[in-house]
């Protein structure tokens, strides 16, 4: 079991904590982060590109010519796809490029995703990270203290901070994410992440499957 210093955003420790190792100490499959990253950005595909077929542009309802005797190829209208202006022929339409992914794959995934993180020696784990203003400047000086400025940098809290949220959109690669919404593309795309006390807890709930299954056996 990995244990880490638990830090104060001034950089002064204020005792340790010993990291989940359902959670941060598991197999690395990188097969999986394939599988649940490209789920991910599928989502995102918006999907709404268009073409109008021969039903959908202007066009004659009448025969161009008429069908024997002009020694030109029969023709049934202009809206054909020979035709300048004519309709496409199986051109891209409307649809989602969603697919789905088990849910215990994806939770294995960010599971694997955390230890490669925890391996690399890339988590630093705080108290608490409190906001009480919209204030950039606090949020920079706070990364300076811990020695992660100018780094890629995720940090992960257990509850909604709006104030710490939108005070970290401004800065050049970092982020915030709530426990509850850490997914395995954002763990990847920064080099580092920064967790609070509570929100290691909170991703313990959440993906430990030891713990999922006992929740699950109390509540029912």
């Amino acid at each position: 079991m990995a244990t880490v210093d638990i830090k104060t955003t001034e950089n002064q420790k204020a005792g340790s904590i010993e990291l989940p190792p359902a959670v941060f100490e598991v197999k690395v499959k990188p097969d999986l982060f394939h599988a649940e990253v490209r789920r991910q950005l599928a989502l995102r595909h918006r999907g709404t590109h268009s073409t109008k077929n021969r039903t959908a542009v202007s066009g004659g309802g009448a025969k161009p010519w008429r069908q024997k005797g002009t020694g030109r190829a029969r023709q049934g209208t202009n809206r054909a796809a020979q035709w300048a202006g004519g309709g496409a022929v199986f051109g891209p339409v409307p649809r989602s490029y969603a697919h789905a992914l088990p849910k215990k794959v994806r939770r294995a995934a960010l599971r694997g995703a955390l230890s490669l993180r925890q391996q690399e020696g890339a988590i630093t784990v705080v108290d608490e990270f409190a906001m009480e203003e919209f204030k950039t400047k606090r949020v920079t000086e706070v990364l300076d203290a811990l020695g992660l400025s100018g780094q890629s940098v995720l940090i992960v809290v257990a509850e909604a901070d709006h104030h710490l949220e939108m005070s970290s959109r401004n800065i050049h690669r970092v982020a915030t994410l709530r426990a509850a919404g850490l997914n395995v593309y954002d763990v990847l795309r920064h080099s580092k992440l920064l967790l609070t006390k509570a929100a290691v807890e909170a991703l313990d709930l959440r993906l430990s499957e030891d713990r999922r299954r006992a929740a699950k056996a109390e509540s029912a």
